[in-house]
Order: C-alpha cells, then sequence, then structure tokens
C-alpha cells in the first residue's frame, strides 16, 4: 500500500528531516494562503470550495490543501455540508453575539490588569499603534488596519502579564479576524476604530483600571454595532 503524504505525518518518525520539513512547509503554505483569503473574504462566507481548484489556484499539490482544510475545520472557518461538500462558513448573528459576550468578558478584564501591569514599553509600543492607524485610516487600508487592530490587542493582553489569558484572546483574536474585516467595510468605521483605540490608550497610561475596563467595553460594543448594520 502507497502512503500519500498525509498518511506520513503519522507514519514517519518525528526526528526532522528534508522530506518531513518539505510536506510541513507546503501543508502550512497552504493553510496561511487558504485562511488570509478566508478573512479577506476572497472566499466568500457560504462558498464551496473545490479541492483540486484551490489547489491549481495557489500552484500546490492537493494533498497540503486537503491538510489545510482539516487544520482550517478545526479553526472553525470551513465545514463539510452533505451535497456541497467543504464551505467556508457562513458568519451567523449567534456567532457574533457569542464572540461579543466573550470578548467583552476577557478583554475588558484584560484592560483592567493592563492599566495596573503594562511597564511604559507597552503603552509606547500602543501610541505609535494608534499613530500608525490614523494614517491606515486616512488611506483606507483596510488591511492594515486589520493587522495594527490584531496587534493593539495583543500588545495589551502581553501588558495584562497573564500568558493564559493572552492565550485565549490569542485564539479568539484568530477566529474573529473575518468579522473584523466585515465591520471595516464601513470606512466610517475606520476613524471610530482609532479614537476608541487612542481611548483607551489614555487609561493605560493613566492607570486607571476602572476606565480601561469601561473604554474597552465602549469598544468592543461600537464593534458589535457596526457589524450588525453589514450583516
Amino acid at each position: 500500500m502507497q502512503l500519500d503524504a498525509r498518511d506520513m505525518d503519522h507514519a514517519m518518525p518525528e526526528e526532522p528531516g528534508p522530506g518531513r520539513l518539505e510536506v510541513r512547509s507546503l501543508r502550512d503554505t497552504a493553510y496561511e494562503a487558504i485562511k488570509q483569503r478566508i478573512i479577506m473574504c476572497a472566499f466568500r462566507p457560504g462558498e464551496a470550495l473545490s479541492e483540486a481548484q484551490v489547489a491549481a489556484s495557489l500552484g500546490l499539490g492537493r494533498t497540503p490543501v486537503r491538510q489545510a482544510f482539516d487544520r482550517l475545520m478545526r479553526d472553525g472557518l470551513v465545514e463539510v455540508l452533505p451535497r456541497k461538500g467543504i464551505i467556508v462558513r457562513p458568519i451567523t448573528q449567534d456567532e457574533v453575539r457569542d464572540m461579543v459576550e466573550v470578548r467583552l468578558l476577557n478583554e475588558s478584564f484584560c484592560a483592567r490588569l493592563a492599566a495596573e501591569r503594562a511597564d511604559a514599553g507597552v503603552i509606547t509600543a500602543l501610541k505609535e499603534n494608534v499613530r500608525r492607524g490614523t494614517a491606515a485610516a486616512g488611506d483606507g487600508d483596510i488591511a492594515e488596519l486589520m493587522a495594527l487592530d490584531r496587534e493593539f490587542h495583543l500588545t495589551i493582553s502581553g501588558g495584562a502579564r497573564n500568558p493564559v489569558l493572552g492565550e485565549i484572546l490569542r485564539n479568539l483574536h484568530e477566529r474573529a479576524q473575518r468579522v473584523w474585516f466585515v465591520s471595516l467595510r464601513d470606512v466610517a468605521h475606520h476613524r471610530r476604530v482609532v479614537d476608541e483605540h487612542a481611548a483607551i490608550v489614555d487609561t493605560l497610561a493613566a492607570r486607571d483600571a476602572d476606565a480601561a475596563e469601561q473604554a474597552t467595553r465602549a469598544h468592543i460594543l461600537s464593534f458589535a454595532e457596526n457589524l450588525n448594520r453589514q450583516l
């Protein structure tokens, strides 16, 4: 019986070698490329994805694409439906509600911790993020705004100095990225995001934990309200 590359991941020993590294590299390349297209809605919510067509468009074999789909399914970005095959998971109101509830609970607490624990370097990094965000908002650069938004919240979670909470938020932000893209299609929201970030930074710099929590809650609720208008 001949093994394909997916079977080889389980059959081969754990010691690194050129062949194993190449398989992982192709799998990771396919994963990142498909994920980015889902996040930026190049692959639209609800769209059926053909393994063969995606592989051809990426210039890769079907095995790494199949492995990428398996990983994206675990991430909650694609799903398998009877008679349709693999589709990009739709964005639903229930999903948005669940995401907002988790963000309100965890990110607000994270901001409170950051106000108490973040060092000067974190505050400086956040101020620079806001400066770059202002420029990106002026240019209407959604990709840059998304990257800065994720960086902003990850910097705050780092400043909270709670690795367990940071890992929870990192996973949540990974899952939320394509929802951020939908929200940022509203050009009027670009400046609001930057202004809300600036307000959060002010509370952190002032070491005001209550104000940091409230500013973060206001930011998340503003995101939810804007997103509900887009869906």
